[in-house]
């Protein structure tokens, strides 16, 4: 038997056809990476999900009911000699003070008392932009619903002075309602810490009014009565600057003092509620 010589088969080799696009796969096979969710439509689902159900329906609802109620109020009991516009704007102001860090605490919570974060995180996993998102929405609702209240508040005013029979009182200027703006503004910020630090609704909405109702009492009480404490109380208690907001701006040091316990009671739990919430376990 004659051997057949076989010839190597070497790279490169003539003989050798290769399709250099062989290995490379076809246009319609490739993986494209999804385009990123824009912000604008997450804070758009984020805002109809304070809305879309029945109890967020009432809740934002209650908003202009209360403003309505305080209104009347005034209109029916208050003194002739205060009927003012700025008493109409102090009068909405308080139930405003109420519901809206409760709706801003509702806003975050909701990921984890009612599950829904198991959806939200899968379609969004950045959880920051989820809560930057959730912030954005909470303080619109703030100065959207300070400025419907400010009018209802105008409509009051002008009723009170046709039924007084004497011309309305205008005492706030755009300064001061701007300060009225900032502090509910702050306060619904301090609602959406403590939504965010702790993640739980009602944890969170106890945590709210012991820090607005039950610690500035007790925090003046120690200032009257101690007198080294006296000239730190009003860079201790942040309510001592942020109720001054709602009576005109601040001047001098008190802007100094604003910051101070805003950094404290504000920023610094923030920070920590935002650390802690990138490495909780959502069930």
């Amino acid at each position: 038997m004659t051997a057949i010589p076989l010839e190597p088969v070497l790279a490169g080799s003539p003989s050798v056809e290769t399709d250099p696009r062989q290995d490379v796969a076809p246009r319609s096979a490739r993986t494209v990476a999804p385009a990123r969710i824009p912000l604008a439509r997450i804070v758009s689902v984020e805002l109809r999900k304070s809305f879309d159900t029945r109890s967020g329906f009432w809740l934002l609802a209650s908003i202009g009911i209360a403003s309505f109620l305080a209104t009347a109020g005034v209109v029916l009991w208050a003194a002739r000699d205060q009927l003012t516009y700025s008493t109409f704007t102090l009068a909405v102001g308080f139930p405003m003070a109420v519901i809206l860090p409760v709706i801003a605490i509702l806003s975050v919570t909701a990921e984890w008392t009612q599950r829904s974060g198991l959806t939200t995180f899968t379609l969004v996993p950045h959880r920051g932009r989820i809560v930057f998102a959730k912030a954005i929405v909470a303080i619109s609702i703030a100065v959207a619903s300070m400025l419907v209240a400010f009018v209802i508040g105008a409509l009051g005013n002008l009723l009170a002075a046709a039924l007084a029979g004497r011309d309305a009182v205008w005492d706030q200027g755009v300064a001061t309602l701007a300060a009225i703006v900032l502090g509910n503004t702050l306060v619904v910020l301090i609602g959406f810490m403590l939504g965010v630090l702790i993640r739980n609704s009602t944890a969170a909405i106890v945590a709210y009014f012991v820090y607005a109702f039950v610690a500035p009492p007790l925090l003046e009480l120690l200032a009257a009565n101690q007198a080294w404490f006296h000239d730190l109380y009003p860079w201790v208690d942040p309510n001592v600057t942020q109720n001054l907001l709602f009576h005109g701006p601040l001047v001098g040091q008190q802007w100094l003092q604003l910051a101070v316990t805003t950094a404290v009671w504000l920023v610094a739990p923030l920070l920590v509620g935002l650390w802690t919430l990138q490495r909780s376990e959502v069930k």
